[in-house]
């Protein structure tokens, strides 16, 4: 049969559409442009976060005002006619100081032992506002100690402690044989060591609280700092950074020379073939399609299948509890008894209704369940026979009641 035009395409627009709408194309772009620059401002702030160096103006520097860097004690001292010269490097900190200089500086972390040990060499009093266990050990100052709890008077022959007041000592330690101890515990460990043997002064305390802008002003902190920086006129405060550093001079070993030359391009290669995974288990292969499945099931299949699985397991007993249920559950309904009547209740219900003994019933409702075949073959029998008389006694009694 030959169509014409129009039934022909009368036909076709008839037929479902497969073609993908352009909206949900779109929609699927501007999804993945989304997880992609989601993925790249991730990487961005890692990045960020990886790389940035340091703040110059951190803990205990001398012109930050932030609440942990030390201006307020910086300014304290130009108050009382000291001249501070803030340094930042290691050859501006040689340069500037002399005999009768005093080297102010947190822990060096930046620097070598050779590098520390050079710095202070020249200078007339050294003051630590910051401690670490390597300038224990390489100034011989003492070891660490635990940390006592309360307020301290310094207790030492440094006079110009005397008048310094309390405070609260971050950290503690045992003085060296040589060295003096000050803001002692009661077992002999001190929060300030100050050395004085060679002629030349050096102080070490823990002091990133305690000279911090923040607690400056609590206790006798601000009296503390004056006295140990007080002793010159001149004030060289070096800040450690890590722009200043010598240890990687040294030849100390970086991340990447410790990494193995094939563990960057297998990250790479790993991160691709994810990107990969990803795109590929996102696809969709064309629009969704509605299916209806079966969902309905016979009884009867079900009663068949659950009685062959019981037949296959050879569990006579388990049979045979089944089909008393199901004869309790009728019985209770033709002898007018609840759903919640008891085997009993139904046997004596059952026996009043037959006229014969209770004894019998209670065995075949409530005894032992059958352990054989033979046994279930008998118990089955019996209970489809008590049903019977009893369907038939129920019968008789409706028919003869006026």
């Amino acid at each position: 049969m030959t169509l014409t035009a129009e039934q022909d395409a009368v036909a076709f627009a008839d037929l479902p559409s497969t073609a993908v709408r352009r909206t949900g194309r779109l929609r699927s772009a501007l999804g993945w442009i989304a997880i992609i620059v989601a993925v790249v401002l991730f990487a961005l702030f890692i990045g960020g976060i990886s790389f940035t160096s340091p703040d110059s103006r951190g803990t205990l520097d001398p012109e930050s005002a932030k609440d942990s860097g030390a201006l307020a004690l910086a300014e304290i001292m130009r108050d009382q006619g000291a001249e501070i010269t803030v340094v930042r490097t290691r050859a501006q900190a040689r340069a500037a100081i002399s005999d009768d200089t005093t080297l102010v500086m947190a822990d060096p972390f930046n620097l070598s032992d050779d590098a520390v040990a050079e710095l202070i060499e020249p200078a007339g009093h050294t003051v630590f506002l910051s401690s670490a266990s390597r300038l224990l050990r390489l100034l011989d100052l003492g070891e660490n100690a635990p940390v006592a709890a309360g307020d301290f008077t310094a207790r030492c022959e440094v006079p110009e402690l005397a008048k310094t007041g309390t405070i609260q000592p971050e950290r503690f330690f045992t003085p060296a044989a040589g060295v003096t101890g000050c803001y002692v515990d009661d077992a002999g460990n001190a929060g300030l060591l100050v050395d004085d043997r060679g002629g030349i002064r050096t102080a070490l305390i823990e002091g990133s609280s305690l000279f911090s802008n923040e607690h400056l002003a609590e206790n006798g902190n601000a009296a503390l700092g004056l006295a140990l920086l007080g002793q010159t006129d001149n004030i060289v405060w070096y800040v450690p950074s890590f722009a200043d550093t010598d240890i990687e001079a040294q030849g100390a070993d970086t991340l990447a020379a410790l990494t193995p030359v094939w563990v960057t391009p297998a990250i790479l290669l790993l991160l691709l073939a994810g990107i990969v995974v990803v795109i590929s288990r996102g696809q969709r292969f064309g629009p969704l399609v509605a299916e209806t499945l079966p969902v309905t099931v016979r009884a009867s299949e079900t009663m068949h299948g659950r009685a062959h699985l019981t037949a296959k397991a050879a569990d006579s007993a388990h049979a045979a509890e089944s089909l008393r249920d199901g004869s309790l559950r009728r019985l209770a309904g033709r002898l007018g008894l609840t759903a919640r009547s008891t085997p009993a209740e139904v046997a004596d219900a059952a026996s009043d209704r037959l006229r014969i003994p209770r004894g019998s019933l209670h065995q075949l409702l409530a005894g032992p369940l059958p352990a054989n075949d033979a046994e279930l073959i008998d118990t089955a029998r019996r209970l489809a026979e008590l049903e019977t008389a009893v369907e038939t006694a129920v019968h008789v009694e409706r028919n003869n009641t006026p």
